[in-house]
């Protein structure tokens, strides 16, 4: 689901509204958001009401690609300096504030991160059905300065999902910051976006210390998320 328009209002967290919100939502120390255990939601102006909307997202790639990095990047909290093994499922809950342009109303998505390492995956048969039971997208990571994790992409679209399922489905690209060094070309992307009808996204994973940064570097992603989050919840209802 390739979607060049928007079921979201792009700038409207620049907007006086939107800007009210995030700040609800950024930790007083520093621009990152804050973090939320999963009984937990933030407290937030009372006016305008704000609905929450649940989704849960699978984050598959293959292993030392920074899926634990990229969560905690996109969650505010410290990106790991070395890479760990994921053990077991590890769960990660998020909010981020959209407004929906089609009906001027402005939601709070709950968003829930499962990441799970490739060595539980193999060794207990319960952590992938477990990921993939009631999930509403995902996001399949690849480094740029890693070729294999990008040709696994395909295959892993094909383990997790089935045609017409109406995931939503991104494909995250990290350490863009060695792009210099990169492995994939950017024919490669394009050809496979034409494809795959799949937008791929591109980060960099560090822990900001300069307030701006670290927000304006993930709006674009969680926004791009979010939209097609969205977009896929207008697909079911209209039944296309």
């Amino acid at each position: 689901m390739l979607n060049s328009s928007t079921l979201l209002i792009p700038n409207w967290l620049n907007e006086s509204e939107g800007r009210q919100i995030l700040r609800s939502l950024t930790a007083i120390q520093g621009g990152c958001l804050r973090s939320y255990g999963l009984l937990e939601r933030p407290i937030l102006p009372a006016s305008p009401a704000v609905e929450d909307v649940h989704y849960k997202l699978a984050v598959v790639g293959k292993g030392g690609v920074g899926k634990t990095s990229t969560i905690a990047h996109l969650a505010g909290r410290t990106v790991p300096e070395s890479h760990c093994e994921t053990a077991g499922i590890q769960t990660t809950k998020m909010y981020w504030p959209v407004k929906i342009a089609h009906l001027n109303k402005a939601a709070l998505m709950n968003l829930t991160l499962w990441d799970t390492g490739e060595i539980s995956v193999k060794k207990f048969d319960h952590i992938l059905p477990a990921c993939k039971s009631a999930v509403d997208g995902i996001l399949f990571l690849f480094s740029f300065v890693d070729k294999g994790s990008w040709e696994e992409i395909p295959h892993l679209i094909s383990r997790f999902t089935d045609p017409g399922d109406k995931l939503a489905k991104i494909v995250i690209g990290t350490k863009f910051d060695q792009y210099a060094h990169s492995e994939v070309s950017q024919r490669e992307l394009r050809d496979f976006e034409a494809r795959w009808e799949i937008p791929i996204l591109k980060v960099c994973n560090f822990t900001s210390h300069d307030p701006e940064e670290g927000i304006m570097t993930i709006i674009p992603v969680l926004n791009c998320i979010c939209d097609h989050l969205w977009q896929r919840d207008v697909m079911r209802a209209e039944g296309t």
